[in-house]
Order: structure tokens, then sequence, then C-alpha cells
């Protein structure tokens, strides 16, 4: 989905700028989905929860700063963790701590259900949580980054590139690595 804008050039020709908003990513590794998107507002919150119905989601998680009412969503059971943290920047260690518990209870209790998780643009803080999961759960380094990447083009600057590379991955989410028996798992981001 894209906007389009046209300006004129003094004396010249229009020139025309597009920007792409990107739609809602889906990321699925082993018993993990994670749904990773752009910060809703109240004007747009009833088709954010019409999304997050789609993909099953039991949970966001916002790590910007709020621009909607949580209401909404608590009304139609899905849960809200505030957890922001500087944009540009990789999360600080009581974020990861925080976010890997959540992913660990969520997919043992809720193993059908998704985890969403967004950010400003769905670029740099969302993208940067999805990897940290990917590579606790045994994911390469760079294998994590082209599938986030493959799914949200532009995701993840250099300064989370560069944190996500030197990551030390505890494995507290190895068990999450391979699907149940009947295939389901899901986290939206």
């Amino acid at each position: 989905m894209g906007t389009s804008t046209a300006t004129r050039r003094p004396g010249g020709s229009p020139t025309s700028t597009t920007y792409f908003k990107p739609a809602p990513s889906e990321i699925n590794f082993g018993k993990m989905r994670f749904l990773i998107t752009d910060r809703p507002s109240d004007s747009t919150i009833a088709s954010f929860i019409q999304e997050l119905d789609r993909h099953g989601a039991r949970a966001v998680v916002r790590v910007c700063e709020p621009t909607y009412e949580t209401g909404p969503l608590q009304k139609n059971g899905i849960d809200v963790m505030d957890w922001q943290f500087s944009d540009g920047s990789p999360p600080p260690p009581e974020v990861i701590h925080k976010w890997l518990q959540l992913l660990k209870d969520s997919f043992k209790d809720h193993p059908d259900k998704c985890i969403a998780v967004h950010c400003v643009a769905g670029l740099g803080r969302a993208p940067v949580l999805v990897a940290i999961a990917l590579i606790e759960a045994g994911m390469k380094y760079e294998d994590a980054v082209e599938l986030i990447r493959r799914e949200r083009r532009g995701a993840l600057n250099q300064k989370q590139l560069d944190f996500l590379e030197k990551y030390k991955a505890t494995g507290e989410l190895r068990k999450l690595k391979f699907k149940n028996a009947k295939g389901q798992a899901c986290c939206i981001m």
C-alpha cells in the first residue's frame, strides 16, 4: 500500500515521490510465528485489530512511544506490552529478558496463537526483537537477518546489525525450533 505526492519544481515539471508503507510481515520459524507491523493510531486501530485477528494474535509488543489507546485491543482479548527503547538502537537487556520470557510462556500456553510486535515503521526495533528470537531458537545471525529482510525490505540498521552479529544466544528458545505434531505456531510482532 503506498501513497503518492506530486510537487512542482520552480519553473519545471512536476516530480513525483512515492512512499511505500510496508504491509504487515509474518515471520515463521519452528513453533514461532511473528507479525511485524508499523505503528497504528487511534484512527487505524480497528483495521489493526482485524489484521491481528487474521493472524491469531494474542499479544502486541509496543517498543515505541505510545500513539494509541490500548483499550480496544484489550477488549478484543489482546494483551499489550509497552517495552519502549531508543529508536535505531538494540534493545536493553531488561527488554530482551522480558521478550524471551513472553515467547517461552506464550508458545507453551498458546501454541496456536501469535505475538505481534511493532515500532514506528516496523523496520528497526521490532525486527531486531524478532531476530533475537530466531537466533535464540538456533538460527544463524545471517540467516535471521536474511529471513527478516526478505519479508521486510530495509529492516535493521547498521548499529542493530552489529549488535545482532555479536549477540550471544543463551539457547532459551531452542525448544521452539521445531514445530509440534500439528504444525501450529505463531507470533506477531
